[in-house]
């Protein structure tokens, strides 16, 4: 396992994870008015779900487990790894729909879903970084 690889993409999901806390509006209104918010919360989480699901391959790639079909599938071996658990994998998973509309439909965003992300989902990166974490160890 590339343990410094994997260190690096921790670094940057936390970097993008901090970027969107530090930038997350007081309200939906403000988020729907601000083009520039908008851009730099979509772009962050998609990196966030991105540089997961890059790190999850990793981390599987080590083992013998059936690699993944889909991104979320990954969280899905994870859980079965004993890695994460599954109500995480499960919001992992959830992430991954965001980015899929995030990157293929961009019209399509529901900013209300996105503000419920930066208010109440952006543990779910930081708990995914502290399992990981605990795995290098």
């Amino acid at each position: 396992m590339d343990r410094n690889l994997i260190q690096t993409k921790l670094e940057s999901l936390r970097r993008c994870v901090e970027r969107i806390a530090g930038k997350s509006p007081s309200s939906v209104d403000e988020l729907v008015q601000d083009l520039d918010l908008q851009d730099i919360i979509a772009l962050n989480l998609q990196r966030a779900v991105q540089l997961s699901v890059d790190i999850a391959s990793h981390l599987i790639a080590e083992t013998d487990a059936v690699p993944p079909a889909t991104m979320a599938e990954n969280f899905a071996v994870l859980q079965k790894l004993q890695i994460i658990d599954p109500v995480l994998a499960e919001r992992m998973a959830k992430a991954v729909g965001f980015r899929n509309i995030a990157v293929h439909s961009y019209q399509a965003i529901n900013w209300t879903v996105v503000f419920q992300i930066c208010r109440h989902h952006l543990d779910d990166f930081r708990q995914f970084a502290k399992a990981v974490a605990q795995r290098l160890q």
